[in-house]
């Protein structure tokens, strides 16, 4: 008998595998749980086989069956290449939808206000930000390029440094001039600081121990103050006079331009062992919307280093 085109039942089985969980499944697909079900049980009935082993209550972690953990591999592979024979059919022009995960903090403090000029040279590609502070799937949610911050190593990914940064101690000019006493690093410690805990849980993320340290301050206590997961948080909050924050020179530098905060002690110098990447798949770096945005990124980079 010729094997009928199960193709959404197939990405349902897929992510439902990968997530453990046809609720995950539904909100990556963008459609409900029950169609998710409903799709995976439609393929278990052509097969005569199920393909997850359910527990009575129904409630528990999915799990694959053995035989289906073996066909993933294969499914994964499928799904991959029919997507980007997909994607190569409009590979030859400029026009189209480019996809591009960054972090919330990144698109409203250094993309958001020059993507101006990329839209203006190709006013044919439609720019659809995915903000996200976690790395996402880039097969799974169609993305086709971003900019992630890290050691420049992520599987399945090629990585090309975008730019570098410094870290500082910035506040509002009009808390400065209320603290006229914060004439050394030692003196910070009398002061509120606001942590920036975006990507905390990454070794190599900057911290106040580790600023003051370079500083020449060993004893001065950092634990206290206001704790953000927001970069761009973190910024606002020093520019509305709440503390003292710990910046990241590509997320601060448009408000240290403008005068809406004010670097302190600019002679000591800390570089961040982590920097900022353009990410993407090898196989999409033929797909001209790609190169155009990635050539971009360079430029925009180069403008303000």
């Amino acid at each position: 008998m010729k094997s009928p085109i199960y193709l959404n039942a197939l990405r349902a089985f897929e992510a439902s595998a990968r997530h453990h969980s046809f609720s995950a499944a539904a909100a990556e697909l963008n459609v409900t749980p029950a169609a998710v079900g409903q799709l995976v049980r439609s393929l278990e009935d052509w097969l005569g086989t199920p393909l997850f082993n359910r527990s009575a209550s129904g409630r528990a972690r999915l799990v694959a069956t053995e035989a289906a953990q073996r066909a993933l591999p294969e499914i994964r592979a499928g799904l991959d290449k029919l997507s980007l024979g997909l994607e190569r059919l409009k590979e030859g022009a400029i026009n189209g939808v480019l996809t591009v995960t960054v972090s919330p903090a990144f698109a409203a403090k250094w993309l958001l206000p020059r993507i101006d000029t990329f839209q203006a040279a190709w006013p044919d590609t439609d720019v659809r930000l995915d903000t996200s502070l976690k790395p996402v799937d880039f097969v799974a949610l169609g993305i086709d390029i971003g900019v992630r911050y890290g050691n420049g190593d992520w599987a399945g990914l090629i990585a090309e440094k975008l730019l570098d940064e410094e870290i500082y101690p910035v506040c509002s000019p009009l808390l400065l001039h209320q603290k006229q006493r914060l004439r050394k690093p030692a003196d910070l410690g009398k002061e509120t600081l606001i942590h920036d805990l975006s990507i905390e849980s990454h070794k190599d993320f900057p911290s106040w121990k580790q600023w003051l340290k370079v500083a020449g301050v060993d004893h001065t206590e950092t634990m206290r103050g206001m704790r953000i997961n927001n970069s761009a948080a973190v910024l606002q909050a020093a520019i509305d006079g709440q503390g003292i924050a710990l910046a990241r020179s590509v997320m601060a530098r448009d408000d240290v331009a403008a005068g809406r905060l004010v670097r302190l002690f600019p002679d000591i110098k800390f570089t961040s062992p982590l920097a900022y990447f353009i990410v993407y798949r090898a196989e999409r770096a033929s797909l001209p919307r790609l190169a155009a945005f990635r050539d971009w990124l360079l430029v925009e980079a180069r403008t303000i280093t």
